[in-house]
């Protein structure tokens, strides 16, 4: 039977030369929730990001995902299993269309990524996927514009549909708003609750008005330990997580 949790954490922890980034952290993310990870600048949140994406090794503690031990797995076996992230800045191939990029990422599902030998035109049976994924995410008109043309919230959103062509199980979003105007933020917000239908969502988030509005849990870091858990409206009222990170937003 399927475990409600898909992904734990327990006891994790990363140490640099003394420095503890991340303490004895112990997490787990309901399947099919949006997950939110915030507290202040140098919390934490993205050292526990690149310790679940396997770019720091843990010091100590595990990392479960559907109940399998992944701690000492590499990037791209943990990335297999249905793991995705996209990034603080956005990135996307630049001289390449919208289209391309989607297809790079279908071609890396599929295996085909690295058959530099094979006619373009044998690539078009992805591109009725292609059009569903830049349909969902509201690109579909700009199937043929170079990414590097695109305004930063659509570079974003771009980004969104290369992770989702992957079709993660669990998709870790890193501060996926960071830089927008209200419109592109605005953008954003309902592409996560839309595209979380049917997967995981655990994304770091400083924008207060996103998290409030379509996380069902929200886990508070301060100095890389759980500082408060729960839904919004409980974690906001935390005296602690206020004097921590509230009141340091509405300064």
């Amino acid at each position: 039977m399927q475990s409600d949790i898909i992904l734990q954490t327990r006891g994790l922890t990363k140490e640099f030369r003394g420095f503890v980034a991340v303490n004895n952290v112990d997490l787990s993310v309901r399947r099919g929730a949006i997950h939110a990870l915030i507290g202040p600048n140098g919390a934490g949140k993205t050292t526990f990001f690149n310790l679940l994406t396997k770019f720091h090794a843990p010091t100590r503690g595990a990392i479960l995902f559907d109940g399998i031990d992944i701690t000492q797995e590499k990037p791209a076996q943990t990335a297999r299993r249905g793991i995705v992230r996209s990034f603080q800045i956005s990135a996307v191939f630049g001289q390449l269309s919208v289209l391309e990029n989607v297809r790079v990422a279908l071609q890396r599902r599929l295996g085909v990524d690295y058959c530099f030998w094979r006619a373009e035109r044998s690539l078009e049976q992805l591109h009725h996927r292609v059009e569903e994924l830049l349909d969902q995410v509201g690109l579909r008109t700009h199937l043929h514009t170079a990414a590097g043309d695109l305004p930063y919230g659509r570079k974003r959103t771009l980004e969104i549909a290369t992770t989702l062509a992957l079709e993660p199980e669990l998709l870790l979003l890193d501060e996926p708003t960071q830089g927008m105007g209200h419109e592109d933020v605005d953008r954003i917000k309902h592409l996560i609750k839309a595209v979380s239908a049917g997967r995981t969502i655990l994304m770091v988030e400083h924008n207060m008005k996103v998290v409030s509005d379509i996380s069902d849990t929200i886990t508070v870091l301060q100095r890389g330990e759980i500082l408060a858990e729960g839904p919004y409206a409980e974690v906001a009222a935390d005296p602690a997580v206020r004097e921590a990170y509230m009141g340091a937003e509405d300064e």
